[in-house]
């Protein structure tokens, strides 16, 4: 029997952004139940757009680029992944795997998403939500990566990313607020900071946190290793119309990386830079962001399904 640590919505800010409703879905992964949970503002008939955000966040980070989307006419969806927000938090760093975590998203969005979407990713929403679309190509009809990566046979390691590693796995109070406000180009206020803490009251809540970046494959022979190069070699046979945006003050993941992407897919412009914007670009241009995706999706047929 796994512990699984619930969400109390007491201590946990309100539902952001202004008018958007909060939702939840009950599934089974490997024989664990949980609940996840997810925020959403729009038309609910309106094409919709799936944000999957990253480590160590939850669906506020997309609080701003929401609006935008919504005013445009479209359903914006933000899940939060399990171990995250207001998801349910699986306490032992050994339930987190790659085969739970992407069981996990498949049968949250096939709830949330039973339609094709828009699929937007950033960090390990990326990690997840890229294998996920092209296994499952006929579920996507357009495609917004947003600073994130995926694994190349060989491995790849920076000085930067170690350090973070062995961070994490000595850390067990992962400071989540600080972590997020390190990757943002302005100072985030110690409101905004206790805000992304309120989900991860204490060490066992922070399991999810903790492991991601421990899953990060180092090595060809690694979990996960396999899957996200396969998921990086079917990118460059991609048939959706594909947008990458990126913070041009990432530190964690630099430019070089976007531009790769955008070279390798199909049917995708150069990346665009956003200057003043961190790893956590939502946090310093969200608003911005939101309305460009919502350009994006109006100026784009949907690719074949």
């Amino acid at each position: 029997m796994v512990d699984v640590h619930r969400a109390n919505e007491v201590t946990i800010a309100s539902v952001e952004p202004s008018g958007a409703t909060l939702g939840r879905t009950a599934v089974e992964v490997d024989g664990t139940e949980l609940e996840l949970a997810h925020v959403e503002l729009g038309p609910s008939d309106g094409p919709t757009v799936v944000l999957l955000h990253g480590e160590p966040t939850y669906s506020r980070l997309w609080r701003e680029v929401m609006p935008p989307l919504a005013d445009a006419g479209l359903r914006a969806v933000a899940p939060d992944l399990v171990g995250f927000g207001r998801s349910d938090k699986p306490t032992e760093l050994d339930w987190y795997r790659f085969e739970r975590l992407t069981a996990a998203l498949d049968a949250h969005l096939q709830v949330l998403a039973p339609r094709p979407c828009t699929l937007v990713v950033h960090d390990w929403g990326g990690v997840l939500g890229l294998p996920w679309a092209v296994e499952q190509p006929h579920r996507v009809e357009r495609l917004v990566l947003l600073d994130t990566g995926l694994y190349s046979p060989g491995g790849f390691a920076s000085a930067t990313w170690q350090a973070f590693r062995e961070f994490v796995e000595r850390t067990p109070e992962l400071p989540i607020g600080a972590l997020i406000d390190g990757g943002t180009h302005r100072a985030l206020s110690e409101e905004e900071k206790a805000a992304y803490e309120a989900p991860f009251p204490d060490a066992a809540s922070r399991a999810g946190a903790r492991a991601l970046p421990l899953l990060v494959p180092r090595a060809d022979d690694d979990p996960g290793a396999a899957r996200l190069s396969w998921a990086r070699e079917e990118l460059s046979r991609w048939h959706a119309p594909t947008l990458v945006l990126w913070g041009g003050a990432d530190a964690v993941l630099p430019v070089s990386i976007g531009e790769r992407f955008a070279r390798s897919i199909p049917h995708c412009d150069d990346v665009e830079v956003i200057p003043d914007a961190g790893h956590f670009l939502q946090e310093d241009a969200g608003e911005r962001i939101g309305a460009r995706i919502a350009r994006f999706v109006a100026d784009t047929a949907p690719g074949p399904s």
